[in-house]
C-alpha cells in the first residue's frame, strides 16, 4: 500500500509557485523610487508618457483615474502609491505601462523604463521573506544583471480584482 503524498506546506507552496512563475525570458525592467524592477515583457502591451488621469469617485487613493485608451476604459495605477513606496514627484521620465493581464487592460505608473533583459529561471532567485513595504506575495524573485540587482514582480496578483478591490 502506498502513503499519500504530503502536500507541501505553504511556505513551500509559494516558493514553488515562484518558481514556476517566473520562467526565463525577456523582462521589462522599471525604476520605482530608489529600486529597480522587472515584469514579464508579455503582460506590456504599451508604454506611454504620462497623461493625467480623470478620477473615479469613491476609488481607492492607489487608482489614479481612469484614461480612454482607443475606446477602451483603462484604470490607471500609480504603483509607488500601490507598494507603499515614498511618493515620487511626477517628471518628464514619468510613464505609464499599459499591461494586458488575463485580458483585463491596466495602466501602472512608474518613474522610468530602463531597458529589455533576458533573465534564465537560473537568475532569478527566492526573494527573501521579511517584513517589507512590498508585500511578499508581489516578488517573484531578485535577479542580479550586471551591477543591478532586479525585483521581479509578479504583476498577476498585484493587479488582480480582489488586490485592486474591484468586482469581477
Amino acid at each position: 500500500m502506498q502513503t499519500p503524498p504530503t502536500q507541501p506546506s505553504f511556505d513551500q507552496k509559494s516558493k514553488q509557485t515562484a518558481a514556476v512563475t517566473a520562467d526565463a525570458g525577456q523582462y521589462l525592467t522599471l525604476r520605482l523610487g530608489e529600486e529597480d524592477y522587472a515584469i514579464d515583457i508579455m503582460r506590456v502591451q504599451e508604454i506611454r508618457s504620462y497623461e493625467e488621469p480623470t478620477r473615479m469617485a469613491n476609488s481607492p487613493s492607489f487608482i489614479k483615474g481612469v484614461i480612454n485608451l482607443r475606446g477602451v476604459i483603462v484604470p490607471i495605477i500609480d504603483l509607488r502609491m500601490k507598494l507603499n513606496i515614498s511618493k515620487v514627484d511626477y517628471t518628464e521620465f514619468t510613464v505609464v505601462i499599459i499591461l494586458n493581464i488575463k485580458g483585463v487592460v491596466t495602466g501602472a505608473v512608474v518613474d522610468a523604463v530602463s531597458d529589455v533583459v533576458t533573465l534564465n529561471a537560473q537568475m532569478i532567485k527566492p526573494a527573501p521573506q521579511f517584513e517589507s513595504a512590498v508585500d511578499a506575495r508581489f516578488i517573484l524573485g531578485i535577479a542580479n544583471v550586471g551591477e543591478r540587482m532586479l525585483i521581479v514582480m509578479n504583476m498577476e496578483t498585484l493587479l488582480s480584482n480582489a488586490e485592486m478591490g474591484m468586482v469581477a
